[in-house]
């Protein structure tokens, strides 16, 4: 982005307050009362935008997002909708000078779906995936890579979670989500919306070419059955959270072999689907399935 260029035609004044909002927050003044006693103060707040989104020349939808990182948001979505397979797809993405467009022209043609289902949540994303046949659509597979971890390194993982939260650090009221190998982060995605974070992880990697063999996401967001699914199209193979998956997501990360835990804290966790991940010593294989045969 030509910041020279967007200068040229809306003016320093706009110019600025683009920028800003580019952030994903905003400065306001706001007054805390202690009894009956008013204190004025000033804080960041974090942005809830409307931003559409033009496929080709054509409209599709309109995000409820963080107006940050939008052209990665645009290509992470059109890929975990099955649009588009890669960035080669992609002949330009741009988001226009006002910021509440992301202009996405691709290199074949696209049909707009018919139907846009919202997705579960307080700031739900749209997806034209049917829920009715999410579970037998075996169009794709996630890739199992091998990936193991003791419970120290979820731990770990939770700590690396909080360290990347830069956004939510300024103004609190957004979640985060990170793609991992275990050690290294690669991508990191903030936005108001749970199911946004993802998808701008998604668009990070196609646009930035990166591909770790190994690939493990945590997030502070619910684990819906949406939420399933693009971590699937990520092809991570542990997919942690803070907070709960739903018995749709669970139905789906073990058919598609993942493992899922929730409720993860740096010395407490609980693990849904395939524990042998974390479970990877062969007393801890047994005990698992002692537990589970009689339970």
């Amino acid at each position: 982005m030509k910041f020279y260029t967007i200068r040229r035609y809306i003016g320093i004044a706009i110019l600025e307050k683009w920028i800003s909002e580019m952030n994903g927050n905003q400065t306001i003044q706001y007054y805390v009362f202690d009894g009956d006693r008013p204190i004025k103060k000033d804080a960041e707040i974090i942005i809830e935008a409307p931003v559409s989104l033009t496929v080709n020349g054509e409209v599709w939808l309109t995000f409820m997002c963080t107006p940050a990182d939008l052209e990665a948001l645009a290509v992470g979505f059109l890929f975990n909708e099955g649009i588009i397979r890669s960035f080669d797809d992609v002949v330009q993405a741009r988001v226009c000078a006002h910021g509440d467009n992301v202009d996405v022209w691709l290199n074949h043609s696209a049909e707009k779906p018919e139907k846009w289902r919202r997705t579960s949540g307080c700031t739900g994303g749209l997806t034209s995936v049917d829920s009715e046949r999410i579970l037998p659509d075996q169009s794709f597979q996630p890739s199992l890579n091998g990936v193991t971890l003791s419970p120290q390194q979820v731990g770990a993982l939770i700590e690396t979670l909080f360290e990347s939260q830069e956004l939510y650090r300024r103004s609190g009221g957004v979640h985060t989500s990170i793609l991992t190998d275990g050690y290294k982060v690669y991508a990191v995605g903030e936005d108001i919306g749970r199911h946004n974070t993802l998808d701008k992880i998604a668009g990070r990697c196609l646009m930035e070419n990166i591909h770790p063999p190994r690939r493990v996401l945590i997030t502070t967001g619910r684990i819906s059955s949406e939420m399933l699914q693009k971590s699937a199209r990520l092809g991570a193979s542990i997919v942690i959270s803070r907070t709960s998956p739903s018995s749709l997501s669970i139905q789906m990360a073990e058919r598609w072999g993942i493992t899922l835990i929730g409720y993860a804290r740096r010395n407490r966790f609980n693990v849904y689907t395939h524990p042998r991940r974390i479970l990877h010593d062969v007393i801890g294989v047994q005990a698992y399935s002692e537990v589970k045969e009689t339970g």
